[in-house]
């Protein structure tokens, strides 16, 4: 049983002062009261956790990590002394809630959305599957190999961390396994969602037939079709990996934060998804032990084959040339 004594109460009061403060509101409500406050922090903070877990793996999150820097600058200003940092940090405060209004405009009409569809009380928080991600990137690399001789336009994105919710939104929804022979159909010229593009999500086709945003970088080349800047726009606001097949040279593309790459052969492709994945193969470390061992190996092979020729070099030849024994000799 937890007992606190009169000695350890009078040796810690700045300790006993806090203790007191926060139990003493319990000591003056009854039963009922208690159970009322518990139940109101358990409400709020499993609102709270809902809210993380909306937030968490899309652009927002990290939105609400710079808002956090910035108070937390705040506070240390003030406590330092930086008068003048603080003042414009408090300048800038007066304004935080239409900013954040403005900056989570797309999130606030999800939540509200998902509000109002109970969504938002019982959704799980989805794992990634890290065993199976390597299947998945074979059957990616499978389906390029595939469509290049083609000439068959693709365009299939690899989630990562930030969500794609809205962008699968705008497409048909699959929940499909990952295979090679689904992709090219869905990619088939002529059926209904081989202009879109395919979403993969946690090892499964979320969805086919999605429409990209497309980048606006003035970097992109004039050569650059819409579907390669349609993958080079997803992977700038997320860190999804788009794999492009152009439709009209075949070509195959990879698209990382920002930049693609052109020109990729299955295999180069392969290493390059599995090195996004964190999933590529680590080198092997050659001790030096093992190298001392192959140093002497070598020596002990080249000793065995210089001791034949240098008997055969020390043997007289004859004037009409000994054929073999001339030729090793040489």
């Amino acid at each position: 049983m937890l007992y606190f004594s009169t000695e350890a109460l009078t040796r810690f009061p700045e300790i006993t002062a806090v203790f007191f403060r926060i139990f003493e509101p319990l000591r003056l409500m009854d039963g009922w009261q208690i159970a009322k406050a518990f139940l109101d922090i358990a409400v709020v903070s499993y609102v709270i956790y809902r809210l993380i877990l909306l937030a968490k793996g899309r652009r927002a999150w990290w939105i609400l990590i710079g808002l956090g820097v910035f108070f937390v600058l705040q506070l240390i200003s003030e406590a330092a002394g930086l008068l003048a940092l603080n003042w414009i940090l408090k300048q800038v405060t007066p304004v935080a809630p239409i900013a954040i209004i403005v900056l989570f405009y797309p999130e606030l009409r999800e939540l509200l959305e998902k509000v109002g569809r109970a969504e938002f009380w019982g959704a799980a928080l989805h794992v990634t599957h890290h065993e199976d991600i390597v299947q998945v990137i074979e059957e990616v690399v499978r389906t390029a190999g595939m469509l290049s001789p083609l000439k068959t336009g693709a365009l299939m994105v690899m989630e990562r961390e930030t969500g794609l919710d809205d962008v699968v939104s705008t497409g048909t929804a699959l929940d499909a396994e990952v295979t090679s022979e689904l992709l090219g159909t869905i990619f088939y010229n002529g059926t209904p969602l081989h202009d879109g593009a395919v979403i993969i999500r946690q090892g499964r086709i979320a969805a086919g037939g999605c429409t990209l945003p497309l980048s606006d970088s003035p970097n992109i080349a004039a050569n650059v079709h819409m579907r390669h800047r349609a993958a080079i726009g997803v992977s700038e606001n997320a860190d999804a990996v788009v794999v492009v097949v152009s439709e009209e040279t075949g070509t195959i593309s990879l698209a990382v934060d920002g930049k693609l790459q052109r020109g990729l052969k299955p295999d180069a492709l392969r290493q390059k998804l599995l090195e996004a994945f964190g999933r590529a193969p680590k080198p092997k470390k050659v001790s030096r032990l093992s190298l001392g061992r192959r140093d002497k190996s070598k020596e002990k092979i080249s000793g065995k084959v210089e001791a034949p020729r240098a008997e055969l070099a020390a043997k007289p030849v004859s004037a009409s040339g000994g054929g073999a024994d001339d030729s090793i000799a040489a």
